[in-house]
């Protein structure tokens, strides 16, 4: 099915079960132990032995001797296969660090031996007698010592009108540098896989993956071998946040043990590899300039940035969201990145935005508080319904305005402090903030499979559902468009022999894979009405009406199954708009007037993104969006090692995220609005924009309550007790 133009009115305007609140189909399972998650798939194959990762203990250099001997003679031992073995393994174009192979080392870390046992503890003691030594070369390590020596932050990404002629001519300005942590995705599953090579032919893979068909390229190229030989299942996902975007060094080692050992084989990451051997957010270092007339009329924006990558790899891009989500004539971002030694930086959720908002949003705010203007308000005037670098360009459809608007007034915003500072409940200093959020949505072509068996319809696409909720609202689609009830449907997700979907990332997976079902379904509907000879059915209560024909499903066939497949196309007539989503961030928070501790008290999210699809499944993503958004504001940092060049916090002990208990009320507001560009729902991502804003928003709160304006995250107290008004 092609998506070439916006949708016109259509059956989702009416409808009975998308757009309604349903419980997770998948949630009985997850609550009772019996959603089969990649480690603890005991039942896929026999025999499975347990494999763990020897990982390098420097940050760059080369390995110039391994001695496995002892741990290939110890009790229980398999197989054992180190990087010396074999020269390096092919490299996808998603992988920018080496998985295996060879004696170059490039991060700490990386893994170079893998030990194949028949129980776990065998396998982790074996892995510690095995010998090596190193020709260690000196790295870079230091983000602050890149940012001193910079000079010039390069080409810009956009550079639109006269930006040094804007601040010349301004009657206000703002220029400050903001700096956000590196960030670790810390999910709750680790990285794991159970992979059996055993044969050398067939590769069969149980995995935790976000990107079914990704991952299987990836496979195959780093195997050299072709994707038709390789099987790959991730039906559950306990977390991944970007972090599983891509193929790791768990899948990689599981399959060179069973290929070694020529059984089954099953790893899991180590909680310290997860940290330091996957992937990460880049910590950043901003500097933000922003012009205004004595209006309040903002003239010009002048973003750089910088942040860390390993050689060939992008970093973390906090600029492009300024390009596009305020008014001005002119503008100019650039971002650099830095290559440095640590270990690889890549997509963490909402990857650019969540950092970049977290420096804009405080901005905004300055310039707001520098012009005497409520910081609502200031935003408010500033809004654009054209892309600001291409007037000719307009939003498909933005409503931030009215995200603004309805969460001030449900908030209570009028009541905040007008001196920062100057309520207190007993020993707490009592702020309030807001921050703006933007994220793009974007799709991509998604495929799936129908089977209709009677009244019974089964969706097949090799979509995942990583906690999101994609069970549920495919189901949901598949009902509305075949006129069945939500439990006449069965959705089987994450298997590479299904349909290639768009798979889940990027705010990408909801708004693609829903118009993937739905264009399968239409698929199945010109099926029945050819073999039925009538012309547009409709599809209700479980039936096909047409005319004089009135038949139900499960009679349609005489107890053959009907199978349908198709792939969702989108045109390219999107590239005439900007397509985003939108969202106003309110918090409140105190802050100890004696130790600084800050606490949040509660939040507002009202949230642009078209229509819900699910109310209960998206408030669930944004309300965990809004709780990372508590932890980079307030605790969540990896600290590197300047000497040694690794991140020393590498597990859930020392890396703090948030918990239940920094976590207060949390209330959630959908528009509900429908952007007809987008998708064939109207539908757009909200997985994403949740994060977007909110640590600006505690920031923004944090200096009302205190006066105190943090400009480096985490805002932790140390970065605000030297400052803290005096206590009378």
């Amino acid at each position: 099915m092609d998506f070439n133009q916006s949708t016109e009115d259509n059956l989702f305007d009416r409808a009975r079960i998308i757009g309604k609140p349903h419980s997770r189909i998948d949630a009985t399972l997850k609550v009772t132990g019996r959603a089969p998650y990649a480690y603890e798939r005991h039942d896929v194959v026999a025999n499975q032995l347990v494999g763990y990762p020897l990982c390098a203990t420097i940050a760059k250099g080369r390995i110039t001797h391994m001695d496995a001997s002892a741990a290939r003679a110890a009790p229980g031992v398999v197989s054992v296969v180190t990087t010396l073995e074999m020269e390096p393994l092919g490299r996808a174009k998603s992988n920018v660090a080496l998985l295996f192979g060879g004696d170059t080392i490039a991060h700490y870390h990386q893994a170079i031996a893998v030990v194949v046992a028949e129980t776990l503890e065998q396998a982790r003691s074996a892995a510690a007698l095995i010998d090596v030594r190193y020709e260690e070369e000196p790295g870079v390590f230091d983000l602050e010592v890149a940012w001193e020596r910079l000079q010039d932050t390069g080409e810009p990404l956009s550079d639109v009108g006269d930006v040094d002629a804007a601040f010349q001519n301004a009657a206000v300005t703002v220029d400050e540098v903001y700096r956000t942590a590196s960030q670790s995705h810390a999910m709750m599953e680790p990285h794991a896989s159970i992979v059996d090579w055993s044969d050398g032919g067939q590769m069969m893979v149980w995995t935790s993956n976000q990107m079914i068909a990704w991952t299987r390229k990836a496979l195959a190229t780093t195997f050299n071998i072709k994707p038709e030989t390789i099987c790959l299942e991730s039906p559950y996902v306990g977390g991944g946040f970007g972090g599983k975007l891509w193929l790791r060094a768990d899948a990689v080692l599981a399959a060179l043990g069973s290929r070694a050992s020529g059984r089954p084989v099953k790893l899991a990451l180590p909680r310290p590899l997860v940290f330091n051997n996957t992937t990460h957010r880049s910590g950043t270092i901003q500097r933000l300039r922003i012009a205004a007339d004595a209006q309040g009329k903002i003239t010009a924006f002048d973003h750089s940035a910088i942040s860390h990558t390993l050689p060939g790899c992008s970093g973390e891009n906090p600029v492009e969201q300024t390009r596009v989500f305020y008014a001005g004539a002119n503008r100019r971002v650039a971002h650099h990145p830095i290559d440095m030694n640590l270990p690889e930086s890549a997509d963490m959720r909402a990857p650019g935005e969540a950092s970049g908002l977290a420096a804009l949003e405080i901005a905004m705010d300055e310039m707001a508080e520098k012009l005497g203007m409520d910081p609502v308000e200031f935003r408010i005037l500033n809004d654009t319904q054209v892309d600001p670098e291409v007037d000719s360009k307009p939003f498909s459809d933005r409503h931030y305005v009215e995200c603004l608007r309805q969460g001030a007034e449900t908030f209570g915003w009028e009541a905040r402090n007008r001196t920062p500072g100057s309520t207190r409940d007993g020993q707490w200093l009592i702020g309030h903030g807001v921050a703006g959020a933007y994220r793009g949505a974007p799709t991509m072509d998604s495929g799936a499979r129908v089977r209709l068996q009677g009244g019974h319809l089964i969706v097949e696409t090799d979509m995942t559902d990583i906690g999101t909720g994609s069970y549920t609202i495919i189901a949901q689609t598949a009902a509305e468009t075949m006129g069945l009830e939500l439990e006449a449907v069965e959705v089987r997700l994450g298997n590479s022999d299904f349909p290639v979907s768009s798979g889940s990332g990027g705010q990408f997976g909801a708004a693609s894979a829903t118009a993937g079902v739905y264009a399968a379904c239409l698929a199945l509907q010109e099926q029945i009405a050819k073999r039925l000879g009538v012309d547009a059915p409709r599809y209700e209560n479980g039936r096909v009406v047409a005319g004089n024909t009135d038949l139900a499903l499960a009679d349609i066939a005489d107890g053959e199954e009907l199978v349908a497949e198709d792939t969702v196309h989108f045109g390219d007539f999107k590239d005439d708009m900007q397509i985003g989503t939108f969202a106003a961030h309110f918090v409140e928070v105190g802050v100890h007037a004696y130790t600084g501790e800050t606490r949040v008290r509660r939040m507002l999210a009202v949230c642009d993104a078209g229509r819900i699809l699910n109310p209960i499944t998206a408030r669930s993503q944004v309300i965990g969006g809004m709780t990372m958004g508590v932890g980079a504001a307030l605790m969540e940092g990896l600290t590197a090692d300047l000497d040694r060049g690794f991140f020393v916090n590498h597990d859930l002990a020392s890396y703090e995220v948030a918990a239940h208990a920094d976590i207060p009320q949390q209330e959630v507001i959908f528009l509900d609005t429908t952007d007809a560009a987008s998708s064939p729902l109207k539908a757009k991502g909200v997985g994403e924009l949740g994060i977007c804003g909110v640590a600006a928003a505690i920031a923004n709160a944090i200096y009302n309550a205190t006066g105190v304006r943090v400009r480096e995250y985490p805002m932790t107290l140390d970065r605000m007790l030297d400052q803290l008004p005096a206590v009378s």
